[in-house]
Formats: structure tokens, sequence, C-alpha cells
């Protein structure tokens, strides 16, 4: 069974590896909060109905095996678009990062990320069940 082919599994995959990208950016905006001329940046949000759509269907032009001893080529992570996010008007030093404000977000990726590894535990749980594994 491939486990990371079921939509539910590789939607919750993805939105882990954004929010974990989502993350780094952030820590770089903390890290350069004092740096002068730095703008402050976050990724773009993943439109949730074009995940789905490409979760549930095959892509166009992907490589397919078609027999066992074929090597399976993933998709590659991390192909998320960043974009200049100003927090606050600059100070005179030219930066745009509210250190509060980036806080904030580096909070609600940790909860949002925190959410999704609890689904996936809770989708993998229910398979174990459906195939009568009891996990002990």
């Amino acid at each position: 069974m491939d486990l990371p082919g079921i939509p539910l599994l590789s939607m919750l995959k993805e939105r882990m590896v954004w929010l974990n990208q989502r993350q780094n950016v952030l820590s770089q905006n903390v890290a350069n909060v004092d740096t002068p001329g730095y703008t402050a940046r976050d990724l773009k949000p993943v439109d949730f109905e074009q995940a789905l759509k490409s979760a549930t269907a095959p892509a166009a032009g992907a490589l397919t095996t078609t027999n066992p001893r074929h090597i399976a080529i993933a998709p590659q992570d991390g192909g998320f678009d960043d974009e200049n996010t100003p927090d606050v008007e600059s100070n005179p030093s030219g930066n745009t990062v509210s250190l509060e404000d980036e806080m904030i977000k580096v909070s609600d990726t940790q909860a949002q990320f925190q959410a999704a590894t609890n689904l996936y535990a809770k989708a993998i749980d229910m398979m174990k069940t459906a195939i009568g594994h009891s996990g002990n």
C-alpha cells in the first residue's frame, strides 16, 4: 500500500512541508529584525482547491511505474513562492520587520503544524483500525 499516495495523507504532507518552509522564512525575518533595509517576507498561501485537485488527479505528463521493480520518482517538495510582506512601514533604517507580528505568525504556524501532524496520526490510526492492526 502506498500511504503517501493517499490524497488525504499527501495533502497533509504538503501542508506540513509548506508550514516548515514558512517557519524558515519567518525565522529569517526575526533574525534580520535589526538589519537595515531588510523587508519582511512570508510564503504565499497554498490554494486549497488547487491542492485538492492535484492530490486527487494524476499529474499530466507524470512518470508512471508499470512494473513493481520500477523506481517511482517522487515529486519535488518545496516549490512554494515567497513574497515581500512588510509588517509595518519601514523604520529610519529601512527595515520593515515587526518582531511582535513575526512572533504571532511563528506561533500560528506552529499551532497549524501541530494540528496537521495530529490529523496525519489520526488518519494512520484509522487505517490501522480498518485493517485490524491493534498497534500493541
